[in-house]
């Protein structure tokens, strides 16, 4: 592959890692505060047991668990980048 192309195709992987990373710094900052209102929901529901407080314990919970899906999913991405970005700069560092 030209020199070019694997630098063109390398600053776009550049590109798309930095905004998934990000996108993963403020998807685990959401998920751990979503987390502690499961928690707290969850101790409600032991202290309250009424039938609402456990329906909200659940509904929070399905949140966290939805969250925790996409944070795999995401966190696979990146990876799949890091794994594209070092095969483009092992690319590079052959000549191209």
């Amino acid at each position: 592959m030209q020199r070019f192309m694997v630098e063109r195709r390398l600053r776009d992987v550049h590109v798309r890692l930095v905004r998934a990373r990000e996108e993963l710094a403020v998807l685990d900052e959401q998920l751990a505060a979503v987390s502690e209102e499961a928690e707290d929901a969850r101790l409600r529901s032991l202290v309250a047991e009424t039938p609402l407080a456990a329906h909200e314990y659940t509904e929070v919970q399905r949140h966290v668990d939805a969250m925790v899906r996409a944070r795999a999913a995401l966190r696979a991405t990146v990876e799949g980048l890091e794994r594209r970005r070092d095969e483009l700069l092992m690319n590079v560092g052959d000549g191209g």
